[in-house]
């Protein structure tokens, strides 16, 4: 009775914390497939795509496309250079050389120091060297300092559990060193690596603060919404949260897929 009653305790914990983190979520895409006289709270006036349709609209909500487009592009440079640099790194660190401490140190060092002050510190540094700050250049650097120490804890905690008998295996059969990382280390890895896309994806399109001082005259989406926040007052806001959380699920899943199809193979 005792185990049972514990059980359900923490269910009912669980349950109550899982409705504490998406909660807002959920309030959030239901008030947004209001009617056209519909309100930012409830009740809902009427169900409708109209918001979702005057989502697209410029003068409602602004450079909505343009930001999304320039979120994107950032974030897929920031992924595919996260997945580089983390993976040779990765494969640095299997043996030590001077001063591996120190660049370790200061790659994961980035981590503790404030956003807002990475932001401002590389747009200084831009402004200091006549450079216009935008997006696909002193932003993709301020997001670089978030997304790479991740990337690389990942990837040393991968390589600490890695059998190397495998690599050396393939050797003795006469494998070059790239034929050896090709065709035995990496398909061991890539499910990691794939995470590590995921991470450097996620942290880099919903980032704000290291993005704010940075990305020059073009909003990318997260300064969008927080302009929106200021001046629209209508459930398009709203919209715009579920959209883009519904993409955030998609890119989730789809990930979980290619990871499961990877694994299926490897069996």
């Amino acid at each position: 009775m005792a185990a049972k009653l514990r059980r359900f305790t923490l269910l009912a914990f669980l349950g109550l914390f899982i409705l504490f983190l998406y909660g807002p979520t959920l309030t959030i895409t239901l008030l947004s497939f209001q009617g056209p006289d519909g309100g930012l709270t409830f009740p809902m006036n009427g169900v409708s795509l109209h918001w979702f349709a005057r989502l697209f609209e410029t003068q409602a909500v602004g450079d909505f496309g343009g930001s999304l487009r320039r979120s994107f592009g950032l974030a897929t440079m920031v992924m595919s250079t996260t997945v580089i640099i983390s993976l040779a790194a990765g494969m640095a660190f299997r043996r030590r050389f001077y001063g591996a401490g120190a660049v370790f140190t200061l790659t994961v060092a980035s981590l503790i120091i404030p956003s807002i002050l990475v932001s401002l510190g590389v747009g200084l540094l831009f402004s200091a060297l006549s450079f216009d700050p935008s997006w696909y250049s002193s932003a993709f650097g301020a997001q670089l300092t978030w997304t790479l120490p991740f990337g690389l804890l990942i990837m040393f905690a991968v390589f600490n559990r890695f059998n190397r008998a495998w690599e050396e295996a393939a050797r003795d059969q006469g494998a070059t060193p790239w034929q050896a990382f090709w065709h035995v280390v990496l398909p061991i890895i890539a499910p990691s690596v794939i995470g590590i896309a995921l991470f450097g994806f996620t942290l880099s399109y919903d980032e704000f603060a290291r993005t704010l001082l940075t990305a020059g005259s073009s909003n990318t989406l997260p300064l969008e919404i927080f302009g929106m926040t200021t001046s629209v007052t209508t459930p398009v806001l709203y919209a715009l949260g579920t959209l883009t959380t519904g993409f955030s699920f998609l890119l989730i899943l789809g990930t979980l897929l290619v990871v499961r199809v990877l694994a299926a193979r490897r069996r």
